[in-house]
């Protein structure tokens, strides 16, 4: 059984007020532009996503989309820097 709280009117002491730190509502709703396209993908990939989509109760599209966005972020060079290649003696 759970050990009730007992409340009691013991003085607070000093408050302070503390800024609101939560985004707006509306600044959560996050609308990305999509582009549609059209691939190809083997049936034993689709199958997995649809599953995994399931199991996860979202939209398979969903999860090749995001899969897709994360490859691409971890993958994008800063516009300062050339990406290194093989000739450079980089191994990939």
């Amino acid at each position: 059984m759970k050990k009730r709280t007992t409340y009691t009117h013991e003085a607070l002491g000093t408050l302070k007020l503390v800024r609101d730190t939560l985004p707006a509502p509306d600044q959560l709703v996050l609308r990305e532009e999509k582009v549609k396209v059209t691939i190809s993908l083997s049936k034993a990939s689709v199958d997995f996503f649809r599953t995994k989509a399931r199991e996860n109760r979202t939209q398979y599209q969903k999860l090749i989309r995001n899969l897709l966005d994360f490859y691409a972020a971890q993958h994008r060079t800063p516009k300062n820097r050339t990406p290194r290649s093989r000739e450079q003696g980089v191994a990939h």
